[in-house]
């Protein structure tokens, strides 16, 4: 069920400055390196770890949701709003978007706090900064459309706007709308990757967006950056690239959007 987020503690932001979020295009003034950009608690393992062991991706569509359809699976997907005001930090540029593909990223942040309302309100009070720099981010800001967690998604900016989140001012960004995972200290990261695959499908279905459009951050080159290809989402990804694990995740999304056009045909 869509619902307004209105959750937010003050005193919870001195917590916002020590999280590392690890899955965005991010280059000092005069560099081209990734750096990880500080913003609220414990950065965890390395970066191609994933935290309580394996992360395996099943390939089955999962629990059928209440009922059949769109609508049911985005009840499913218990999606919240918690949007960026327009004219601030990642919205302060607006620049119109007709999405034809959905990147998926990991936010690799393992502290306990960092679940999808947490970047959502970081992302509200202009937390997530990237050096402005030609070629590089072209806001200042970092900024996605959606985070998933086990137990929620959130969306923080229209899908009809173009976001930082992949590859500057490449198709990434121009084109398609940004999934993050959050990877949070106990949370159950089956759940987020299944709820993930729900929010896809369902996208997927509400913008026309075919299953081959559905991409890792891996297939954005950033061009600049000595690693043109990040390695994110890491858990999904097999030495690096799309391979077993990713192509299970696409089963599993395939699954879900089937669900929908199957329950959509039959309410006709």
């Amino acid at each position: 069920m869509l619902t307004s987020c209105r959750w937010w503690a003050a005193p919870a932001i001195a917590t916002f400055l020590l999280l590392a979020v690890g899955c965005a295009p991010v280059a000092p003034p005069g560099g081209y390196a990734d750096t990880i950009v500080p913003v609220f608690g414990n950065p965890g393992p390395a970066p191609g770890s994933s935290p309580g062991g394996s992360t395996p991706v099943s390939a089955s569509p999962g629990p059928t949701t209440a009922g059949t359809g769109a609508a049911a699976m985005l009840r499913s997907v218990n999606l919240e709003q918690d949007m960026v005001r327009k004219g601030t930090h990642g919205r302060k540029v607006v620049r119109p978007m007709t999405p034809r593909y959905i990147t998926i990223h990991s936010t690799q942040n393992w502290s306990s706090d960092a679940d999808a309302r947490r970047h959502a309100a970081a992302l509200k009070n202009g937390m997530l900064r990237a050096p402005k720099r030609a070629g590089g981010n072209r806001i200042g800001y970092l900024i996605w459309h959606y985070s998933v967690d086990d137990k929620r998604a959130v969306q923080h900016m229209p899908t009809n706007e173009q976001g930082e989140h992949a590859d500057f001012g490449g198709p990434g960004n121009r084109y398609s709308i940004g999934v993050e995972m959050c990877e949070n200290r106990g949370g159950n990261l089956q759940a987020t990757i299944d709820r993930t695959a729900r929010l896809t499908a369902w996208l997927m279905y509400k913008h026309g967006i075919p299953l081959s459009a559905v991409v890792p951050h891996y297939h954005w080159e950033r061009r600049g950056v000595s690693h043109p290809h990040k390695d994110c989402p890491h858990f999904l990804l097999d030495n690096g690239r799309p391979g077993r694990k990713w192509a299970a995740f696409q089963r599993k999304v395939k699954g879900y959007h089937d669900q929908i056009r199957g329950g959509e045909l039959a309410a006709r």
